[in-house]
């Protein structure tokens, strides 16, 4: 994956997240929308609306004093969190089945 800044404000960040799709930007997404101090997470992959561009771009805005970054640092973290947990249910699920 790579990562970059397009833009980047206190409260307002834009990173274009290369060789990504929808799977995995709507779970970023979903993170950061549950994350404390971010008002709002959207991704466009629409290149008609944004003049060819075919690589996904996360916008991220986030409340007075919570950096953009921070979020979505911590937003990262949960997703792999909720997926180390998974890998251990499926684990045990198969395991229990055996």
């Amino acid at each position: 994956m790579e990562l970059r800044v397009l833009d980047k404000t206190d409260e307002e960040l834009r990173i274009e997240v290369a060789g990504e799709d929808h799977t995995f930007m709507n779970v970023l997404k979903g993170a950061l929308l549950e994350s404390d101090g971010v008002t709002a997470a959207t991704y466009d992959m629409n290149p008609e609306q944004s003049g060819g561009q075919t690589e996904p771009i996360l916008s991220i805005k986030t409340e007075a004093g919570v950096d953009p970054l921070d979020a979505l640092e911590d937003a990262s973290d949960a997703v792999s969190d909720r997926m180390g947990t998974l890998y251990e249910d499926i684990e045990d699920a198969f395991a229990s089945a055996a």
